[in-house]
This record gives structure tokens, C-alpha cells and sequence, in this order.
């Protein structure tokens, strides 16, 4: 099994607590990867909350590439923020020659354009730099989106943590909201996009276990939206259904779980709100997911949720304080970071529940 974590805090805080939640459940990932994504940021990246973030790792050559689609479309260069690293031949990593994170302006055409024009925007120019930076390998691409960094990485995440001085705390790189993951893809090959925390958008999904309609969410997906593509992961349908029906439908959020895990037909029909449910598991069957798995989520407003298969075959906790809310695989991890906790309160989500976490930290548990 992987090992998912998520924080949620009223503070800004330093990746190194996603490090230390993943560390307590070691033995749930086989040191193939860590990769977390960290919004509402803080730090050296606060005062740019309203300006797209490039997160990417690339080769020289792909720098330059990147520089020219960005010069091309308009966007000008506002701040550059390059990790510095500390590499020796004893750390079990698969590095990347550069890891870049570029705060950009907009182009000054888009002076006057809508959010629903800059999103779009936004897509594009990411879909042209992955395309770009794929031939011949040049690097990777994870996200570009305001108030958002991403960083995916292969090898140990204690020495991922040591490479990029992520064990030490510090107030200039930090996040109200981070999620993170150990543990790279075992169904299909080990490449950087295919580590969870995936990121569309201002969605984020990130999962423990497996989806075994996987071939079926795919056929279906890939024609709904150009940002839709990849599957390097079967875990991937779960963002894109999340971002299909919150972005695309303009559904709320108790409708992703209807979706993915409807009810059986006999209970549909006995509830009031059962002419809505029959025409999703008519019309979005192909959506729905099996296999053992839990999910993790984070909507565009920060908004964060946890929900697992129907049969609940893989663990989720969620714990906290009035300040940070956790969730993630194993109580160990909340343990670790959040000791001071009332345990008593932490919650284990069953099989048709959804557990959300608002922007000022309460709690809900809805009932499918």
C-alpha cells in the first residue's frame, strides 16, 4: 500500500511536517518517491498570491525551452526561487539537473480578462510546455497555477528531504495547506508524473490503493477536457473526475462521492433525492471507481476532504488541534506531528462517508 498525508493549519507551515508525517508509516512505501503539493502559500511566495507558480524539473536545454514559450505567450518573469540542494553519492535519488519554481505576470494582454480566461490560459501554456519538454526528455512540468508549488521527486524521502533541505524548518517556504505522498506507482512505471499529489486547475487528488476500472474511467475521460491526458497512473481518473464535476458540471462536492461510489439501486430508489441519483449512475457509470482505495482531495478554495471505496479496504484517519487538522494512512503519522491532540476526537472515516474540512477548520462528516 502507499501512504497518503494531508495538513490543513490556520499557520503557515514548513514541508518538513509532511516529511515527518510520511516517516512514521515507512514501512507502508518501498522508498520509491516522494512528491507533495503545498497551497496557500506563505513565506518568500505570499506577496504573489494572485500570479501564477511554474512548478517544473527539467535539463538545461528544457530552461531554455520553457523561457521561449513563456516569452512567446506574453509572460513576463517576476520572481525565481532555485532550491539549492545538497547532493552525495550515499543518497538514494534520482535527481534532475535543474528544479525551478517561477513566479510569472501575466501577459499584458490578459490585462482585462476574465478568471475564466486566465484559467484557460493557464492549461494551455502548461499542455505546451509538457509537450515541448517531452521530447527527448527535457523535463517535467506539474503545475502552473497561482498560490500553488509542486515538487515530485524518485528515490528514499528521507534523502529527498536531505537533497533539497527539507528536514529543516524554516519561515520563507511554507503552506497552509500541504499534501504528500511516499511511494511511486507499482501497477505501471516509475516516472515523476506519475506521483500522487496530482494537480489540475486548483484540484488536488492524491490516493491510497488502486482503481481497477481504471481502462474504463480512462476511455471516458480523455474526450472530456484537454487537460485530461497522461494517465500515467490509475489513480489520475480520481482527479479528473473530481475537476470534471466541480469544474466542468458545477456540481457540489457530495455528488463526487455519489459518483465514484454510488449506491446500490435498491437504496436509490428509497431516498428523495433519487431522480438525481439514478441519471448519475446512468449517465457517469463510466466514472465510477472499484478496488481498494482512499482518497484524498482539495478544492480550488481550499477546501479539503477524505473518502474511501465502498467497502473501505484501505485505512484513513483524521485528527487535529484547533490550529491543524491532519489527514492521512495510519494514526501514527497524526502521532507524530500532532501529539498534543485530543485522540479521543480523531475520526475513521467508513466506507459511505465523506469527511470535509473547511477554511476555518471544522469538521464535517457527511453520510452518503
Amino acid at each position: 500500500m502507499c501512504r497518503i498525508g494531508a495538513i490543513k493549519s490556520k499557520k503557515y507551515l514548513h514541508p518538513s511536517k509532511a516529511l515527518y508525517l510520511m516517516r512514521s508509516q515507512q514501512k507502508g512505501h518501498d522508498n520509491s518517491g516522494f512528491a507533495m503539493v503545498m497551497q496557500d502559500l506563505g513565506g518568500m511566495f505570499q506577496d504573489y498570491k494572485e500570479l501564477p507558480v511554474l512548478s517544473m524539473a527539467c535539463t538545461d536545454e528544457g530552461i531554455n525551452i520553457v523561457d521561449n514559450i513563456l516569452l512567446a505567450d506574453g509572460f513576463t518573469r517576476v520572481m525565481q526561487w532555485t532550491p539549492e540542494t545538497n547532493y552525495s553519492e550515499d543518497l538514494i535519488i534520482e535527481t534532475m539537473p535543474q528544479y525551478v519554481f517561477l513566479v510569472l505576470q501575466y501577459p499584458k494582454t490578459y490585462k482585462n480578462a476574465t478568471k475564466e480566461e486566465k484559467d484557460d490560459l493557464l492549461v494551455n501554456t502548461r499542455l505546451k510546455i509538457r509537450k515541448a519538454l517531452e521530447k527527448e526528455e527535457k523535463g517535467f512540468v506539474y503545475s502552473f497555477w497561482p498560490d500553488v508549488l509542486t515538487l515530485k521527486e524518485i528515490g528514499d524521502p528521507r534523502d529527498i528531504g536531505v537533497y533539497f533541505g527539507l528536514w529543516e524548518e524554516n519561515s520563507y517556504f511554507t503552506a497552509k495547506n500541504i499534501t504528500a505522498q511516499c511511494r511511486q506507482n507499482t501497477n505501471y512505471d516509475i516516472v515523476r508524473y506519475a506521483a500522487h499529489p496530482f494537480f489540475l486547475q486548483g484540484y488536488t487528488a492524491l490516493v491510497n490503493g488502486e482503481n481497477t476500472f481504471f481502462e474504463k474511467n480512462k476511455l471516458f475521460q480523455k474526450n472530456l477536457y484537454k487537460g485530461y491526458l497522461g494517465f500515467e497512473s490509475d489513480s489520475q481518473c480520481f482527479l479528473y473526475t473530481l475537476h470534471y464535476l466541480s469544474k466542468i458540471l458545477k456540481w457540489p462536492l457530495p455528488y463526487y462521492k455519489h459518483t465514484i461510489t454510488p449506491l446500490p439501486y435498491e437504496n436509490i430508489v428509497k431516498r428523495e433525492d433519487r431522480d438525481i441519483l439514478l441519471k448519475i449512475k446512468e449517465s457517469l457509470a463510466h466514472l465510477e471507481i472499484n478496488g481498494p482505495n482512499t482518497i484524498i482531495g482539495v478544492l480550488p478554495d481550499g477546501t479539503m476532504f477524505t473518502c474511501c471505496d465502498s467497502k473501505k479496504l484501505r485505512p484513513v484517519v483524521v485528527g487535529g488541534t484547533d490550529e491543524t487538522v491532519v489527514i492521512t494512512s495510519e494514526v501514527t503519522g497524526i502521532n507524530e506531528i500532532l501529539p498534543e491532540r485530543d485522540w479521543e476526537q480523531d475520526i475513521y472515516p467508513h466506507e459511505r462517508e465523506t469527511v470535509v474540512i473547511n477554511n476555518d477548520l471544522k469538521v464535517e462528516q457527511w453520510q452518503q
